[in-house]
This record gives C-alpha cells, structure tokens and sequence, in this order.
C-alpha cells in the first residue's frame, strides 16, 4: 500500500453531535467512494469501521492509531 492509496476520513457515528474531539481516520482510497454514495463500510488503519459521511478540512486532528500506522507504511 502506498501513501497515494490513503486518505484521511472522519470517524462520523450516527450519536455524533457536532463533538470537538472528533477525529479523522485514514482510509483505502479506492473505498471512500464508493461509501460516501453507497453507505458502505470503510476500515480505518487503526481497525474503526464506520461509512464515510464527511471530509476532512485542513487542521482536522488526525486518529493517533492511524498516524502511527501510517507513518509505519511510509517507510
């Protein structure tokens, strides 16, 4: 997997209000798509599984886990 295939998605939960800790998870870029307009479910680096509803903006905090684990990939 390359750092092209990978791009950061929220973790958006149907009990989501808006919460300021909300964190953006990365994801397969092949499946963001598909689950922004199918409703499918995508699988974070960290493991989260969630279907992708929003984007991130820039300076959106970034899951720990999946920094970690991407960061990993980069090398």
């Amino acid at each position: 997997m390359s750092s092209s295939d990978i791009l950061e998605r929220p973790d958006v939960r149907e009990s989501d209000t808006g919460n300021a800790n909300e964190v953006f998870h990365y994801v397969k870029k092949n499946q963001i798509a598909e689950s922004a307009v199918m409703g499918t479910l995508v699988e974070a680096l960290c493991g989260e599984v969630f279907p992708v509803t929003k984007s991130p903006k820039p300076g959106s905090p970034v899951c720990p886990a999946c920094k970690e684990v991407y960061e990993q990939l980069k090398k």
